[in-house]
């Protein structure tokens, strides 16, 4: 069908494999098909274009919205008796509370002449939610042609494989299909054919080439180089609206875009500004981090006990081992002022970036910044692992077995300050280093 295959690029097999399953209208179709692959591999687009296509009754229900039993199996039906209903508004809102109601209500909603002669199909995004919700109600699906004898087709999609999926009491196996992701050659296509009516494709496929070719490295989701791609799009053909270049100039546009897709890769995937900031970004040329996102709230919503493992491994890292007992002992004596660093030794022992320290030195700050008393449970030692595993802190070996682990925290000071004020700690007094 040449009118499909301009629609959905680079996935002629899976196409190919849904039309072959899908067979005529009237014929009996695979009970369930298991359709699974990473985010933005054209799952969800590639199987509503189908249907939609070829014209054959569908409902189609995101399993994140319809997060409960009831919700899930009431949007199904509704969508179902809508579908069927001859007249707008004749239908009436359907009720359903378990999973032997769902098939007995089924059966009547599908009697409609519109869906009598006809495979119905059920497709399920997210379908990986299921798994949360009742026991009975996976295997239920996968069986639902068999339990309602009607000519009915399950399509769940997933990001995660069957395997994790599959109950260990036993089921119907569904037909797996899977999607690759794509390639840099199927993202070059498929970006190119979004070119702007008022530039040339071999313009525009110049432009995903330059694009693809600093973006591909660090990001593989279709989607995200999509918002990339229009968002700086614009800066790229500034130099031709302005006439200071032509579209063969391939040199002088990527010296003007350079820069730009450089502060770009800052935000990828965090989506830290909106697309009217970064606009405003690019005139101004202005730093990327002097414009504060969602992540700047974001990134400090750890639990409890982990904001201060992250304000005392802070500590560890830019004060000296020597100032411990100054800052943190309410009865530490005298110490003399001669003991300390300069002023231009503070500024350069900063500069020098964080410093290792051990475990015990950790707990030691993080048990006198507390108010409260915190035990050295595996709670604790397990948030220690947590912050390891988000890279806000790093495990740098062992110098010696008797010593230990050490670790160096890897955040600036102004993400500790935004941390400390979710947790009203005054940690300026603490930083010697800055004072």
């Amino acid at each position: 069908m040449p009118h499909l295959e301009n629609m959905v690029l680079c996935r002629e097999p899976q196409v190919s494999t849904l039309q072959s399953l899908f067979g005529e209208r009237h014929h009996f179709s695979f009970p369930s098909i298991f359709i699974y692959g990473h985010t933005a591999s054209g799952k969800t687009y590639v199987t509503q274009t189908l249907l939609k296509t070829l014209e054959l009754p569908h409902v189609f229900v995101n399993c994140v919205e319809s997060f409960t039993l009831r919700l899930l199996l009431e949007k199904i039906l509704n969508k179902l008796s809508h579908l069927s209903s001859s007249e707008e508004g004749c239908s009436t809102e359907i009720t359903c509370e378990t999973f032997n109601d769902f098939v007995r209500l089924f059966k009547q909603v599908t009697k409609a002449e519109c869906l009598k002669d006809q495979t119905v199909y059920i497709v399920l995004d997210k379908a990986e939610y299921l798994r949360d919700m009742e026991a009975n109600l996976l295997p239920g699906f996968l069986r639902l042609q068999e339990l309602t004898g009607r000519n009915v087709t399950v399509i769940f999609l997933s990001e995660i494989i069957w395997e994790k999926f599959r109950p260990n009491t036993g089921c119907f196996e569904p037909f797996v299909l899977y999607f690759p992701d794509y390639s840099i050659g199927n993202l070059q296509k498929i970006l190119s054919h979004d070119h702007p009516p008022e530039y040339s494709s071999d313009f525009y496929a110049a432009y995903i080439n330059i694009l693809l070719g600093v973006f591909y490295t660090v990001c593989r989701d279709l989607k995200e180089l999509r918002h990339l791609a229009v968002l700086n799009f614009p800066k790229y053909c500034e130099p031709v609206v302005k006439g200071e270049a032509s579209e063969r100039d391939t040199r002088k546009l990527w010296r003007n875009i350079e820069p730009h897709l450089k502060k770009a890769m800052q935000t990828v995937y965090l989506r830290e500004i909106s697309s009217s900031q970064w606009e405003k970004l690019q005139k101004d040329d202005t730093d990327p981090g002097q414009l504060k996102g969602l992540s700047a709230y974001t990134h400090v919503e750890l639990p409890y006990y982990s904001k201060f493992i992250l304000i005392a491994a802070y500590l560890a890292s830019y004060n000296p081992a020597r100032t411990d007992k100054r800052f943190f002992l309410k009865h530490h004596g005298k110490i003399k002022k001669t003991s300390f660093l300069k002023k231009h030794e503070k500024t350069s022992n900063h500069l020098l970036g964080p410093k290792p320290f051990p475990l015990d030195r950790l707990l030691a700050i993080l048990y006198s910044i507390v108010d409260s008393r915190v035990a050295p449970t595996a709670n604790i030692f397990s948030q220690i692992t947590s912050l390891v595993t988000l890279q806000l802190l790093t495990l740098v070996g062992h110098d010696d077995q008797l010593e230990g682990p050490k670790y160096k925290c890897t955040v600036s000071l102004d993400f500790i300050r935004a941390v400390a004020r979710t947790v009203n700690f005054d940690i300026i007094k603490y930083l010697y280093d800055f004072l």
